[in-house]
């Protein structure tokens, strides 16, 4: 019987490999195999594992399996074990399966997110502001570096403690990308000196780290003339050493 089995799981599994579109593969079925966790959050290069129940009652050990794109599964009865000791695929992929006694396939697949956390962030005005006056529309830009992946990415526009907006990209690009989102803001005499910042978030969602993944801009001031038009924009860059320096761009 067990000779049975393998034999029909062998000839299911070449089925199912010659159809590319997967439609042979039943994600709907009523003891589908189940993931833990149900959805994996990763830093690019750091360690990985999942583990995958095959089935509860509906399946025998030799009929089952973990396709995977990276690392190695192992087996242990009706479950396996999935582990990477060095995630460096940004799009990487994880199917558990078995076959049951009508050759029908059973499968799951493991949503994956790997992620890099911005490397740097930095705001400036989009171009140079010197004819500007009281009222008038200007740009603030905020460009974030190596980031992935952009569609977890929220960035929010801050006027000293004040949230100005917060932008978001529509992108599904799994690789580190460099992104530039611009506000549009009004110049007042009001907020003449005002410290200007951005900050760049990853929300990864559940699975995520606990705390999540934040990187700030360094302060950028605005500065206008006594009739109002903006006049320069300096940037604070912290060092070390303590003390304080400012550049006018």
């Amino acid at each position: 019987m067990m000779l049975c089995h393998s034999v029909l799981f062998i000839l299911s599994l070449m089925a199912f490999m010659q159809g590319s579109d997967g439609s042979s593969c039943d994600e709907d079925c009523a003891d589908k195999p189940v993931f833990s966790p149900s959805r994996l959050v990763v830093k690019y290069g750091d360690q990985a594992s999942a583990r995958c129940t095959a089935c509860q009652s509906d399946c025998q050990s030799d009929q089952t399996n973990l396709d995977v794109s990276i690392g190695k599964p192992r087996k242990d009865g009706n479950i396996i074990l999935w582990k990477v000791d060095s995630m460096t695929a940004w799009d990487p992929s994880a199917m558990c399966y078995y076959i049951n006694d009508d050759g029908n396939m059973c499968c799951n697949h493991l949503p994956v997110t790997v992620y890099s956390p911005p490397q740097h962030v930095m705001i400036y005005p989009e171009r140079d502001y010197g004819s500007e006056s009281e009222g008038s529309q200007y740009s603030l830009n905020c460009m974030v570096y190596d980031v992935a992946p952009v569609e977890n990415l929220i960035v929010t526009f801050y006027r000293k403690q004040t949230v100005l907006g917060q932008l978001r990209l529509n992108s599904t690009r799994k690789t580190p990308m460099t992104v530039s989102l611009i506000l549009n803001t009004y110049a007042s005499t009001e907020h003449d000196s005002d410290l200007y910042w951005c900050e760049a978030k990853l929300d990864l969602g559940p699975g995520g780290p606990q705390h999540p993944v934040v990187v700030r801009s360094r302060e950028s001031m605005v500065m206008m003339t006594a009739s109002g038009t903006v006049i320069q924009s300096f940037t604070f860059l912290i060092f070390c050493l303590g003390f304080l320096h400012f550049s006018c761009n």
